[in-house]
């Protein structure tokens, strides 16, 4: 396999390299799914697929923001990669509902299927957080808007026509 296509890799073990060049601590979080990114530029003829429409946005917001930016591509890294193991463990197909979504009514019902999902995780977040309700559970609320914002993008993967391919 060509290195052009392929994502880098993240070494845990290390600080990570801002895009200034500059060595940072990993930020501590008390989500298990913690992963420490080792975040440095990449050239275009690396991996074609990570291209901003506005670079100079994306510097700036970073330099200005440095911490919060960082989490964000934390959060993004970990909910890819459970985006990966729950693939791993489902298959499309229960996304799908038991369909290729080859029709608009396939698509309808897979993104029927992913309302009811989201919803679930929106009224357990209006229950904890909202209401105060006490947790009978014992899921972290940072694994409900996991959950919520990976739905999101699923959603997102269905309607433009990529989910399973």
């Amino acid at each position: 396999m060509s290195k052009k296509n392929t994502l880098p890799e993240v070494d845990t073990n290390k600080v990570m390299k801002t895009a200034e060049g500059t060595d940072a601590k990993p930020p501590v979080v008390s989500n298990k799914r913690e992963h420490k990114l080792n975040i440095k530029p990449i050239g275009e003829q690396e991996y074609e697929v990570v291209r901003f429409d506005n670079p100079e946005l994306i510097q700036r917001i970073e330099e200005e923001y440095p911490a919060m930016t960082t989490e964000f591509k934390r959060i993004i890294f970990t909910q890819y990669e459970l985006f990966c193991m729950k693939q791993d463990n489902y298959g499309p197909d229960n996304i799908a509902a038991g369909t290729k979504l080859a029709t608009d009514e396939d698509v309808k019902l897979s993104l029927t299927g992913l309302f009811f999902r989201i919803n679930d995780k929106v009224q357990r977040i209006k229950n904890l957080i909202v209401l105060g309700k006490k947790d009978n559970v014992g899921e972290a609320v940072d694994d409900t808007f996991m959950d919520l914002s990976v739905y999101g993008i699923i959603a997102q993967i269905v309607k433009n026509g990529h989910w399973g391919k």
